[in-house]
């Protein structure tokens, strides 16, 4: 038994080894993560919005355009555009609902907002913030979405017949129905994939 020591103990040595080198790499690439994560802004997190688990806003909101992730504006936000009179002149739209429609996406919407503050929106803890230049708050106003899409060409956004408008999220960002909005789920139709 005295003769598998040295192989028991030269085994031990080199699965230390390599799970040092393992962590080691494990750091470089979390510590590359969180990097990234911080420089990125919330909206190209690696960390997915939570997605869409309402039926009724999935249906009513969904029908016209994308249902939005929560996540994406602050409560109060939402709260002023599920208002009747905001909802009677949705974006130009008359989007109105009943009463308990309106209750029941409002309190979806409001509740996992606060949820998702924790992934770093901006103006998910700082209601001051304006989201808006005017009228109704919009996703496309906050200032990490302003900067995550500058670079953009118009033409590859308004002049593209297949996105039209940058509140067309899962035009280019094939995932954002399920809250992903990394960079390398981007595929610009008549582009391809966008490189920052």
């Amino acid at each position: 038994m005295h003769h598998h020591k040295p192989i028991l103990t030269l085994l031990t040595i080199g699965l230390l080894s390599l799970g040092t080198v393992g962590l080691a790499f494990a750091d470089d690439d979390e510590e590359g993560e969180e990097d990234e994560r911080e420089s990125s802004g919330w909206m190209d997190s690696r960390t997915p919005l939570a997605p869409i688990v309402n039926a009724t806003y999935s249906q009513e909101c969904g029908s016209c355009h994308m249902a939005y992730q929560p996540g994406l504006l602050p409560p109060q936000a939402w709260a002023q555009i599920m208002e009747p009179a905001a909802l009677a002149n949705h974006y130009g739209d008359d989007a109105s609902l009943t009463d308990e429609l309106r209750t029941e996406i409002s309190t979806f919407l409001g509740a996992n907002t606060v949820d998702l503050a924790q992934q770093g929106n901006p103006y998910a803890q700082d209601p001051a913030n304006p989201t808006a230049v005017q009228g109704l708050p919009r996703i496309t106003e906050t200032p990490d979405f302003k900067s995550k899409h500058d670079e953009i060409p118009v033409r590859l956004i308004k002049d593209n017949p297949e996105v039209g408008s940058l509140s067309q999220c899962n035009a280019c960002h094939r995932q954002a129905a399920e809250g992903d909005y990394n960079e390398g789920q981007i595929n610009i139709p008549g582009h391809g994939p966008w490189k920052d």
